[in-house]
Order: structure tokens, then sequence, then C-alpha cells
């Protein structure tokens, strides 16, 4: 079988939305090439385990590359997402270059060759995240491992995003806390949050493809047990309150159900927002004071910031 690679030249801002709309599409997986992974400084203890090669990046901008089956329906299929991505500019989003490249690759080819970007990385203080297929020995007893197969779809969990709020997952859960996961894509979110401690994690997203790679991934990971995924808007129909609230979702849509995490939140929890690009930090802030709650911590990574408030 033959595989069509479509490749979008584009910006960080507009990697996770373009992804978003690559999934969407029917791509089961995509591959970003950020060539600031070549020059980003770790700190030691959080260092890469594998050597990354200049020629699998561009020299500016990002590229953010996604396999669709080649059929009839192709040739549709890729106008509708040239159009998804230049519809991005209504949502204030800088779509960059928005080069849309096609080319064909063999089914063998392209079964294995996304594998060469995704290794064991330690992405906190306790969590490594570790592809489905790689052998993997922890290097301390208290290292928390989230196995991931990326091929299922959403990312590797290793987004700047994703990477801070499981930093602050670590910082504000306690045992036995509850916990909503909005957006929870791969499901990485919850399952950091059931490891470190939380006895019940409602994992939530529009998404049928997310919910069911979430679903698998969590199994994969023996915490079934206390995380329940399902498909829903945001927090649409949930009446119950709880110690934390995470949403790794666009600024645009925190922007918009703040007031609702505020309801969903208990008095003392905590709302841990991200995926918000530097220039909408201000806007996230305010709306999330607005709901009722303190800011205690902001955390910075590349050109994207997390909030975490406390419900007052």
């Amino acid at each position: 079988m033959k595989w069509s690679e479509i490749s979008v030249h584009t910006t960080n801002e507009a990697v996770e939305p373009i992804s978003n709309i690559l999934h969407e599409a029917g791509a089961s997986g995509v591959v970003i090439e950020d060539p600031f992974e070549l020059i980003k400084e770790r700190r030691d203890q959080f260092g890469e385990i594998y050597q990354l090669d200049p020629q699998d990046y561009p020299t500016e901008g990002v590229i953010v590359k996604a396999y669709l089956p080649i059929n009839s329906f192709l040739g549709e299929t890729v106008e509708e997402i040239k159009e998804a991505i230049n519809n991005l500019i209504l949502f204030n989003i800088d779509i960059g270059k928005n080069e849309v490249s096609i080319s064909e690759v063999n089914e063998e080819e392209w079964a294995t060759a996304w594998k060469k970007y995704y290794h064991p990385v330690k992405i906190s203080e306790r969590f490594t995240i570790v592809p489905t297929w790689e052998e993997y020995t922890p290097v301390s007893s208290d290292e928390l491992i989230i196995e991931l197969d990326p091929g299922m779809a959403f990312g590797t969990g290793t987004h700047p995003t994703t990477v801070m709020c499981i930093q602050a997952l670590e910082r504000t859960i306690q045992d036995g806390d509850q916990v909503i996961d909005v957006g929870t894509g791969s499901g990485v979110l919850s399952i950091a949050a059931a490891m470190l401690g939380s006895e019940k994690v409602k994992a939530l997203d529009l998404d049928e493809v997310a919910v069911n790679s979430a679903r698998i991934n969590i199994k994969l990971n023996k915490v079934h047990d206390r995380v329940d995924v399902s498909q829903n808007n945001l927090l649409d129909g949930v009446n119950e309150q709880v110690d934390v609230v995470v949403a790794n979702i666009l600024a645009e849509v925190i922007l918009r159900f703040t007031d609702d995490v505020a309801r969903a939140v208990k008095t003392g929890g905590y709302f841990i927002a991200s995926g918000i690009i530097q220039q909408k930090k201000q806007d996230v802030k305010d709306a999330i004071v607005a709901a009722g709650f303190d800011i205690v911590e902001t955390i910075q990574m590349e050109d994207w910031v997390a909030i975490i408030g406390k419900k007052k």
C-alpha cells in the first residue's frame, strides 16, 4: 500500500492546531520537526537520552508531517486540510510560511521512518516518557515510567505544553485527589495524575480518535481502574467538584470556559492551564483571576506558558 506524506511548513505557535487538523483528516500520528530542539538547553537531570540529527530539521520555522493513505478522496482531503489551516488566521494564530507539500512513500518506509524521532525522554523530576517498542531501565527507585505509542495519535507526550502540565501536576496532586483532564488527547496527563496518587481521574475529549487512543494508553499503563475516559465538549454537563482541573488546549478555548472551571474546582483546588503562547499569557491570566483564582505559578518553556491557579 502507498501512503501520502503531507508536510506543512509553519510556526511553533501553529503546531498544536495543525496537528489536530491532520488528526481529524485521518492521520494516525504526526512528526514535528522543530530546529529549536537542536539548541534547546535542558537541565542535566532532564537531559536527552539520544542524539538529534540536524539534517532532520528545517533551518527556520517548524515542519509538521502526517501520513494518509492514497485513495480517490486524497485530493479532496488535502484541500480540506489546506482550508482548515488557512482558517486558523481567524483565531489570530500565526501560520507562518504555510507551505504544504505532498510526497508518496511506501508502507514499509512509513511504518518505521517516524520512529527515529521518538526515544525515551526524562521530562521532569520523576517522569520519563518511553515508546512502547524501546527497552528502558529506570535510573532511580522513584522514577515513574509512562509508556506511549505515538502511532496511535496525538503526539509523544514530550511537547513543552505537556511537559509543563506534568511538572505542574507533580507540584499540586495529593494522594486521593480527584482530577479532570480536559482535552486529554493521548491520555498522558491523566496517566501522570493517576501515577501521582489521584484516586479518580476523568479524562475528556471531543475527538473520538483521542478518546480511543487515551483508553489504549491508559490500559497500557495499568491505571484504567482510576481513569475514566469519555467523549465530551470541555466541561459541558460536568457537575461534580474536583481537586484539580488540567487543560492543555489552545488559549482561545481556555478563555471561553474559565467560569466552568471555577464551578468544577473545589475551594483551595487548582486549575492548570497550558497550550498558551507568550502573546496570550496575560489574557489567560486575567481570565483565570476573574473566574476566582489566584495565580500561584507561571511556568515557561520555549515560547509556551503554563499557569497554575488556586481557587480562592
